[in-house]
């Protein structure tokens, strides 16, 4: 074991075949099983028309980190963004808000065994999201390439059986799709409302920003990523809605799962399959994803001193974070093995990384004047209106999304956000005064 002098140790391993695997797996995951009858409820059969729409909304908050992604290599990914365009104390907010968002890695692992038992009645609720949390943190420990590899696989079982979803589901479309009174039936508000709730199915690729450590070629392979995956799966997802909402009356699958329709369209065989390698395989992509991703801001963080220096270290054989990875891991199990609130976890973890993508979006403006001979020189150059806009509009959009959020939080759930967003705050400045952060340089032209 080595206590790490530089990010710039990890090995510079994934391509973007890798990067658009994790970009992928990241985003297909349990919101689109969740989501897709609420959506029906909202708009009726149009639902796949606003999956469409979420897309342009996410694309729209993502600019600016396209901006910033495609200019410069970041080894500590959003953490050092802030660090460079905001100011030392604002990463220091983003490391605290994404350790403690972070928990929620826990509800990949619950969900998972959600299915297991509605496979298998009787099977110990808390002993399969154990093994299956303590699988894939012994898989990342092991190297973020074996994970990538192990990454692919499920990606490819994941999207087979997704397909055998969409085969089966289109010849069964009931008569007269696109008429009727079944399409939008909330009229356009219904539509685009279902749309930005739906962002939270669609949206999930940007995370491939923290591999820029790892990544061979960050600066062409990320933007390109996050593009391609944020198209492609939305694309995909409104072939499953459209299935989802036309097969069976929409009074039977409003506010449904995906599993009721696939139940009723395919063969016992390939209906098990499609719980495995579909929902559950959508969930256990993004906890590995997740994993290998999660601990890069951490891992600056202590590189940098706003965290124990010895929270940095790492595996001389596989360089990976094994103590913050561990810790990840144990933080993971609380809510395991003491029953948290699932939807308190889920609704904590995206209205604090909402809080964290807006200063993200907003910070993007700064590059003309922090790395002007960098931004100049960039492939994604725009001009100065233009830069000022999209980061505005990126910014405005994430907090929007906070805002519908924050109104069906219950006053606990918003104490308990407030009181973790004042903790942040108050940790950057004072350790910050502390004397003991030193920040090294964590990006550089790639």
């Amino acid at each position: 074991m080595a206590e790490i002098a530089s990010t710039k140790e990890l090995r510079r391993v994934l391509d973007r075949k890798d990067l658009l695997s994790i970009g992928i797996g990241q985003t297909i995951g349990a919101g689109i099983f969740a989501l897709v009858g609420v959506g029906i409820g909202m708009t009726g059969k149009s639902v796949n028309i606003s999956m469409l729409v979420a897309a342009f909304f996410v694309m729209v908050m993502t600019v600016p980190m396209l901006f910033v992604s495609g200019t410069i290599r970041m080894r500590g990914g959003m953490y050092t963004q802030l660090a460079l365009l905001v100011n030392e104390t604002c990463s220091g907010f983003f490391v605290i808000i994404h350790i403690i968002a972070w928990s929620a890695l826990a509800l990949y692992a619950i969900s998972f065994a959600d299915y297991a038992l509605a496979l298998i009645p009787g099977l110990n609720k808390t002993l399969v999201s154990f093994c299956v949390l303590t699988l894939f943190y012994l898989t990342n420990l092991a190297g973020i390439k074996g994970a990538a590899r192990v990454q692919n696989i499920m990606m490819c079982a994941m999207c087979v059986a997704l397909t055998a979803y969409i085969c089966y589901g289109l010849p069964k479309l009931q008569p007269g799709y696109f008429s009727g009174q079944d399409f939008m039936t909330g009229g356009a508000w219904g539509l685009l409302s279902a749309g930005a709730l739906l962002t939270w199915a669609v949206g999930g690729a940007n995370v491939v920003i923290h591999l820029g450590a790892e990544a061979k070629n960050p600066t062409r392979d990320v933007p390109f990523v996050i593009i391609t995956a944020t198209v492609l799966v939305a694309v995909f997802y409104s072939f499953l809605a459209t299935v989802a909402a036309g097969v069976l009356p929409i009074a039977e699958v409003s506010g449904k799962p995906l599993t009721l329709v696939a139940q009723e369209i395919m063969p016992r065989p390939l209906y098990i399959f499609f719980i495995v390698g579909g929902a559950m395989f959508a969930l256990t992509t993004t906890l590995n994803a997740s994993l290998g991703w999660v601990t890069k801001p951490i891992l600056q963080a202590s590189v940098d001193g706003w965290l124990p220096k010895w929270l940095g270290s790492v595996n001389d054989r596989f360089k990976t974070p094994h103590v913050i990875l561990t810790i990840l891991y144990a933080e993971s199990l609380l809510p395991i093995f003491f029953n948290f609130n699932i939807s308190t976890l889920a609704n904590m973890a995206v209205i604090l990384n909402n809080i964290l993508f807006a200063l993200v979006c907003i910070s993007a403006i700064r590059m003309e004047t922090v790395i002007p001979e960098l931004w100049d020189r960039s492939r994604f150059h725009v001009s100065h209106g233009q830069l000022v806009f999209w980061s505005v509009a990126g910014c405005l959009g994430t907090l929007a999304q906070n805002l519908l959020l924050i109104g069906v939080l219950t006053r606990a759930e918003f104490i308990g956000n407030a009181i973790v967003t004042l903790i942040a705050v108050l940790y950057a400045v004072l350790r910050k005064k502390s004397g003991n952060v030193n920040m090294e340089v964590s990006y550089e032209e790639s």
